[in-house]
């Protein structure tokens, strides 16, 4: 009697070995639980067991499963963001001088072609007064070369002077024809240096500090002056962490980047996610994406940290489970309990994406039909003979067994 007792017990011990044979997927607590069963198993016998193998006098343990169903899912991300302006422009003087007047106010709004600021413009008028002089004096003697040449042609045709004099109007007059050339392009020059010595805006949009003030010389472009922002229109920059970008590559013509203020609540601006690089940062381990946003309320400021939810994406044949059912691994990654057609407990790793109101999304490890635990953990280790019992059948029985006692 006592020989067969110590059979069952090993029996009974050799049956959990395997169910945990190289799992290290459950928690310590579950392991624990387990080990605490096979003491208590061999303190108490082999009356303390059914002929079945399973606790309680013969019956399985009860447990609430739910059923794998594959279903097709919108995938909806949220991300944190930061905005910048759709044009962040430099503003530099095109020609060196000492500026007499600025001509804006800090942090104001500006207008495509306002004048900011306003350059000393005397010597560019003097400039432009010399080359129209020049340019006067080089139409004379184009005219004049001119007139020679036509002067000089009869007199070739009639023999009266030479080949070599003919040529030699007639080079004169080209010269003075280039000569023109060059003048009026010194005037058109000396025209473009009088109007840069006014600076203006390129954009509309507001204007930052001033880097110089009146008095302050400036040898040109090589200086930064101020900048101008347009934000009627703003980009969205975020990032895509890696196991995300898959996903969201399928579908990029149809993601749709909504705008959510620091509370988490929408705030009534939406786009279409413009940009998408293929490239994972390795810094940060996310892609740069990037989306164009109307901003005619100018209700964001560039700089400003806000987040974004990004929807439009689909994934075919999903997994929802609750989230109860998804437990941590201490090898790393995620596990579930499910109910092998024995009706014993066997644990399955899987793969998820990321939370759905209460539930996880399982992207890998389970298959249509199959049986998962969503409680019970403690009273059912691995390898435990158990009666699966629908979680929402239960629920009802559960209630149902409250309000007859009430």
């Amino acid at each position: 009697m006592h020989s067969n007792s110590l059979n069952s017990q090993k029996t009974q011990a050799s049956s959990y070995s395997r169910a945990f044979a190289g799992v290290t997927l459950l928690p310590a607590l579950l392991v624990t639980v387990l080990s605490s069963a096979l003491l208590l198993g061999c303190g108490q016998g082999a009356d303390a067991q059914a002929p079945g193998g399973s606790p309680g006098g013969g019956q399985a343990v009860s447990v609430p499963v739910v059923e794998v169903k594959p279903e097709q899912l919108e995938l909806t991300y949220e991300y944190p963001a930061q905005i910048a302006g759709l044009r962040e422009v430099e503003i530099r003087a095109r020609v060196a001088g000492i500026i007499e007047r600025r001509l804006f106010e800090e942090g104001a709004r500006v207008k495509k072609g306002q004048s900011l600021y306003s350059l000393d413009n005397a010597p560019y008028q003097t400039a432009l007064a010399r080359a129209l002089a020049d340019e006067n004096a080089a139409r004379v003697r184009a005219a004049q070369a001119e007139r020679d040449y036509k002067r000089v042609m009869p007199l070739a045709e009639s023999k009266a002077v030479s080949q070599s004099e003919l040529d030699g109007a007639q080079s004169a007059f080209e010269i003075a024809k280039a000569d023109l050339l060059v003048a009026s392009a010194a005037v058109r020059t000396a025209r473009l240096n009088l109007e840069y010595a006014r600076v203006q805006s390129p954009v509309n949009g507001f204007a930052s500090r001033s880097l110089y003030s009146e008095g302050s010389f400036v040898s040109g472009p090589s200086e930064l002056l101020t900048t101008v922002t347009q934000i009627d229109q703003v980009y969205v920059n975020f990032g895509i962490p890696g196991k995300d970008h898959d996903q969201l590559r399928k579908g990029i013509a149809n993601l749709v980047v909504e705008v959510l203020g620091a509370d988490g609540e929408p705030i009534g601006l939406k786009a279409r996610l413009g940009f998408q690089d293929v490239r994972v940062n390795p810094a940060t381990g996310t892609v740069d994406a990037r989306a164009v946003l109307a901003n005619e309320k100018e209700v964001l400021s560039p700089g400003q940290f806000v987040r974004v939810r990004v929807s439009g994406a689909v994934q075919k044949d999903a997994v929802l489970l609750p989230q109860r059912a998804v437990l941590e691994n201490p090898a790393g990654g995620k596990i579930v309990m499910t109910v092998s057609p024995e009706n014993t407990v066997a644990p399955r790793p899987v793969q998820v994406a990321q939370w759905k109101g209460d539930q996880w999304v399982v992207t890998n490890g389970l298959k249509s039909g199959d049986l998962v635990m969503t409680d019970g953990f403690m009273k059912a280790p691995p390898g435990t003979p158990v009666q699966a019992v629908m979680a929402t059948a239960q629920a009802a029985a559960v209630t149902e067994q409250t309000e007859s006692k009430q």
